[in-house]
């Protein structure tokens, strides 16, 4: 009879403890989602200006009001820690210095994609769901759109809607004109 081979699936603190003994270089490139480790795709221009776009935005709208977290990690539990692009997080004066944000910090989190849209839709967009994450943007460069997922459920969120450049998006109260993020050719 055939034995099925299990995965061996590791929590947080194995995850900072192979950092700790140099398995994990501090400018590797990785993020734990469900017990995993995974490898985040290369930082191209357009999606480091794009980032940088929405921190200054963002902050600028949200001074002491929110904190902007800029590809931090994001602890959701024992064994996920993600760090989308932004994370717009309940302003805490001290930044988050004594310990990462937990799920119930999380207002909003933001993946900015260009060869990783497929992964954002299939993969993060079901994992930030099933945490509760009340809202998820992906911002395809490619189709110069930002998808705003709402309402999350337990492996979806209930609400899509796409922007284009000349939309202008709610977020938490306030209002961005799409345009102002993406870079349009």
């Amino acid at each position: 009879m055939p034995v099925e081979v299990e995965k061996r699936l590791i929590n947080v603190e194995e995850y900072y403890k192979m950092a700790e003994v140099g398995i994990l270089k501090t400018d590797d490139r990785v993020e734990l989602i469900n017990g995993e480790i995974y490898e985040m795709s290369p930082i191209g221009s357009k999606h480091a200006a794009i980032v940088n776009r929405l921190a200054r935005q963002l902050n600028m709208l949200f001074e002491k009001e929110a904190t902007i977290g800029v590809q931090s990690p994001v602890r959701l539990d024992n064994k996920n820690e993600p760090e989308p692009d932004i994370s717009i997080l309940k302003f805490r004066s001290d930044d988050y210095s004594g310990s990462h944000p937990n799920v119930s910090d999380i207002l909003l989190v933001i993946e900015v994609a260009d060869s990783s849209v497929k992964y954002d839709k299939n993969v993060k967009m079901p994992f930030y769901a099933s945490f509760g994450i009340p809202e998820y943007w992906i911002v395809d460069i490619d189709a110069n759109a930002i998808e705003v997922f709402k309402r999350p459920g337990s492996k979806a969120y209930d609400e899509k809607q796409i922007f284009k450049p000349f939309d202008i998006i709610d977020i938490l109260g306030k209002t961005l004109v799409v345009k102002e993020i993406l870079i349009l050719d």
